[in-house]
């Protein structure tokens, strides 16, 4: 299989991903998580599997959807997995609640529907 016909698995695992956080945080504002440890290690670890999966994508599509934004959601990936004493979970909260549900939007419409 050439690595641009896995595309499609990766968008998928993206968007299941994303989709999944978005549910785990719909009750909670800021304060509420910070304060579960738990929901913050859940978070780290979707949004690392987002990165992850985008990485994977091959560079011609990456090239072709630029309203991806592929460069952020790979870096985001790498200072959750080895600049871990750095993550800003403020700015993690923002990703997962301003930021993925665009990103599930996008991934919708480049997908075909199941």
């Amino acid at each position: 299989m050439l690595p641009e016909e896995r595309d499609p698995a990766y968008l998928w695992d993206m968007l299941e991903a994303a989709k999944e956080a978005d549910e785990m945080l719909a009750e909670y504002d800021l304060s509420a998580f910070l304060a579960d440890r738990v929901m913050l290690r859940a978070i780290e670890r979707i949004i690392e599997i987002i990165g992850e999966s985008a990485r994977r994508v091959s560079t011609d599509y990456q090239k072709t959807h630029p309203e991806i934004h592929w460069h952020e959601i790979i870096g985001q990936r790498n200072i959750l997995a080895h600049e871990y004493g750095q993550i800003n979970h403020e700015l993690l909260y923002k990703t997962a609640t301003d930021d993925l549900p665009k990103l599930i939007t996008i991934i919708e419409s480049l997908l075909p529907p199941l």
